[in-house]
């Protein structure tokens, strides 16, 4: 079965790169930032610190108050004197503890530092506690009876409240703060089990465990921020990472392609300088302009130098094609050119190649195609070497099929359609790739260079076309180049034209 002709033939259907020393030094400051995930990370703990320390700061002007309206109501319980010392000893031990809020960050905190640091703001809260465990210890019954109690209750729920909120982010510091004031409620109630008393000594117990976990919740909540932070910043440092290696391999890539290029342009001018005396010599002495050669034997050797240095010659010039189109440097000379017309030279200039070979070579061109904006050179050197691979593959008494016409998307193609052995799928890659043979070229007796059709696909890019390369195993083979509408060139009526109007 022979390939069929695809639907689409008919129309109408840097920054510098950095060192190594650099790549290690971003590394290991990721793995630094991304410490252990457990609660007692340094890390995460000296973070945690300084969020409290922070909001210590910034609540230094609300914390006093609470303190200060306690007292004033203390003073009408238990009288001035009394309130005014509470008072003092608590705003002494509430300035305590922002004053080492203030002065935590000042100097770099390792593990042991932290530990204390924690330690030191749980003493203070502990001592804070006492000033409110104090006023839990009272004795309404002594004092001014269910007034103070109601008093009391309101006192205590506000300040766990305002502590829970401010504080948070500290390890168990409701529990430090309001574990002795609970102790003392609970004891008073028992002492006095008054109805009114019990309820109100229960909800407050009960609205410290809650805060306590509603504290111990935020700081979770605050510690599981930290570590998304601390995975977002490995992630930028190893996106940053793969930027610098990327940066110097691409640098390296470079330098590599320069130095490709000039052994390329020094080459081809040390090479084709004895290669054009090669085969200017050996034409000579294939006319015998100096005289005869003597011997058919020599004959055949003249002409044997002469097909080699012309096979050289062209290996030469497929190289450097290829590394001015892969350098950029290849520059198409746009005109307008007829499709079919470079189609129809290149298959003459096969034809006899190719019936010397016993191979059936035919045309099947669209009429009336418009002109198409491109390189002629590029597009007859597209076109001779797609009927060169096709005449080298296709076995003796094979058929290859030459086609020009428009593509659906009123572009233009040329196809050359063979029936020779075809192209395992696996291997399409390969033989598209530079130097790249595949297994029937492997065992073919007129093995190339592999660049043919890696020039092809380069050549049909730079028109802004595609190359496809259709082929099955003992099926013949397909290869197409597809240039886009946008260079073909519309036919635009004659200005005399009377049924041409400018209105």
């Amino acid at each position: 079965m022979s390939l069929a002709a695809p639907p689409t033939f008919s129309r109408g259907s840097v920054r510098p790169a950095a060192p190594n020393g650099e790549i290690r030094r971003t590394l290991r400051a990721a793995r630094d930032r991304l410490a252990t995930r457990g609660e007692t990370a340094p890390h995460f703990s000296r973070e945690l610190l300084a969020q409290h320390a922070a909001s210590l700061k910034a609540a230094a002007f609300i914390l006093p108050l609470p303190v200060m309206a306690t007292g004033f109501g203390l003073s009408v319980y238990v009288g001035p004197v009394p309130a005014a010392l509470w008072t003092i000893v608590a705003l002494g031990c509430y300035l305590a503890l922002v004053a080492t809020a203030r002065k935590f960050g000042s100097e770099p905190l390792s593990a042991e530092a932290v530990a204390r640091w924690r330690s030191l703001f749980l003493t203070g809260h502990a001592m804070t506690g006492l000033c409110w465990a104090y006023l839990a210890a009272l004795d309404a019954g002594s004092v001014s009876g269910p007034a103070f109690d109601t008093f009391r209750f309101a006192v205590l729920f506000v300040v766990l409240a305002q502590m829970a909120m401010i504080s948070f982010t500290l390890k168990a510091v409701v529990p430090a703060t309001f574990a002795l004031a609970a102790v003392f409620l609970c004891l008073g109630a028992l002492a006095r089990p008054n109805p009114s008393h019990i309820a109100m000594t229960a909800i407050l117990v009960a609205a410290i465990a809650f805060f306590s976990l509603v504290s111990e919740i935020l700081r979770r909540s605050a510690l599981r921020g930290y570590v998304h932070q601390a995975e977002k910043d490995e992630l930028i440092a190893e996106l940053e990472t793969a930027r610098v290696m990327s940066d110097e391999a691409r640098r390296r890539a470079e330098e590599a392609n320069l130095a490709k290029s000039r052994f390329l342009a020094t080459m081809s001018h040390e090479l084709r300088t004895p290669l054009n005396a090669i085969l200017g010599f050996s034409e000579v002495m294939a006319g015998e302009m100096l005289g005869p050669l003597g011997s058919d034997t020599y004959r055949s050797y003249v002409q044997d130098i002469h097909a080699s240095g012309q096979h050289l010659l062209g290996l030469i010039n497929e190289i450097l094609d290829l590394s001015r189109i892969e350098a950029g440097r290849f520059n198409l000379n746009e005109e307008a050119v007829e499709l079919v017309s470079i189609a129809e030279e290149c298959l003459g200039v096969v034809r006899i190649r190719a019936e010397a070979k016993g191979l059936h070579v035919s045309g099947e061109f669209e009429t009336d195609l418009p002109a198409l904006w491109a390189d002629e050179r590029a597009i007859r050197q597209i076109i001779l070497n797609l009927l060169s691979n096709a005449v080298k593959f296709t076995p003796r008494g094979g058929t290859i099929v030459v086609s020009v016409g428009w593509t659906a998307g009123a572009g233009q193609y040329v196809s050359v359609r063979d029936d020779g052995p075809g192209i395992p799928e696996a291997e399409i890659p390969i033989v598209l790739s530079t130097f790249g043979q595949g297994s029937v070229a492997m065992k073919s007796a007129e093995q190339g260079t592999g660049l043919g059709l890696p020039i092809v696909q380069a050549l049909v890019k730079l028109h802004n076309g595609k190359f496809e390369l259709v082929s099955r195993l003992r099926e013949g083979t397909q290869a197409i180049a597809i240039f886009p509408q946008s260079r073909v060139l519309e036919v635009m009526p004659a200005l005399d034209d009377p049924s041409w109007s400018g209105e």
